[in-house]
């Protein structure tokens, strides 16, 4: 769930440990992102408290480092676009759809399904091809998610709920992939980008939430509320984008997305233990066929 890099450099010995403990952090961090999102989402929360609170903690985070920002980037319509794209919508997406539907989904269909989403939309945006290799390696991402549809194709009754969700976390993986996207051709610093992201995404988004959403902030005990802001606000939105751009900086960008395609497979297993959600054989082949696929996309192109 991070800016389309596609640059690989060999890992500094060294540093390779430092390295290989910042992606698992990345990873570590991403996959808490689904169990947390969606533990909040089965809560009293709603989608849209869980976004405030992400915006709102994630924002005062980062203001002491944002008095520098160059005034331009507040008159930056690419910048608000991206803003946008990956911050304020994204959120309020993926909140609505892990209230409808399980964790393990929101695994497959977010960072599992973002290989295959670039891909397309690297294509049609910004004219690159993917070659024969990668195309292949998308092929298991497919597979697993018909793998993940299959319980609702072939039930006799439709959970419409989770039907929702499901459409809510893929129009969620999409909105991420076109941010990536446009993110890697408009090339801003990645430390001002995400300042920017924060504090305009909660400029934008508190008032509409404040004046018009509705909200579950008040049936939510204290210790959700504390959990939902300060792991959201910090995690996701500061640490794990540090830890993935040193990952990448010491490992390459190949070698820190295949250990990134583990994502789907942690959110997954310990969906099991942590949410106490049921894990179908259809799931489990999901689970590996994105993942697979995801590790398999993320490797160097050969010739």
């Amino acid at each position: 769930m991070t800016a389309l890099l596609d640059q690989s450099a060999p890992p500094r010995p060294a540093s390779a440990m430092q390295g290989y403990l910042a992606a698992l952090g990345t990873v570590g961090i991403w996959a808490g992102f689904i169990l947390i999102s969606r533990l909040g989402g089965k809560s009293a929360l709603t989608g849209w408290d869980i976004a405030a609170l992400r915006l709102g903690v994630g924002s005062l985070v980062v203001l002491p480092f944002s008095f520098n920002l160059p005034r331009s980037v507040w008159f930056d319509l690419k910048l608000w676009f991206l803003a946008m794209s990956g911050g304020a919508v994204f959120l309020v997406i993926i909140y609505a759809g892990l209230k409808l539907a399980p964790a393990v989904h929101g695994g497959i269909l977010v960072p599992g399904m973002q290989p295959f989403l670039v891909t397309i939309l690297a294509w049609i945006i910004l004219g690159t091809r993917p070659p024969r290799q990668r195309v292949l390696a998308l092929l298991p991402i497919a597979a697993g998610v018909i793998f993940v549809a299959m319980p609702t194709l072939t039930a006799t009754t439709v959970d419409l709920s989770t039907l929702a969700g499901d459409g809510l976390l893929v129009s969620a993986s999409l909105s991420w992939a076109l941010y990536s996207i446009l993110a890697k051709k408009w090339a801003y610093n990645p430390w001002v980008l995400t300042r920017f992201l924060a504090l305009s995404s909660c400029l934008v988004y508190m008032p509409i939430y404040l004046l018009f959403c509705p909200k579950g902030l008040a049936e939510t005990s204290v210790s959700m509320l504390l959990l939902q802001g300060l792991y959201q606000g910090i995690g996701p939105t500061v640490l794990a984008m540090l830890f993935f751009l040193r990952a990448v900086a010491i490992l390459g960008a190949e070698r820190t997305g295949a250990l990134i395609s583990l994502v789907p497979i942690i959110s997954g297993v310990a969906a099991i233990s942590v949410l106490g959600e049921p894990l179908s054989a259809w799931l489990i082949a999901g689970l590996f066929f994105v993942s697979g696929g995801a590790y398999l996309a993320s490797r160097p192109i050969k010739g």
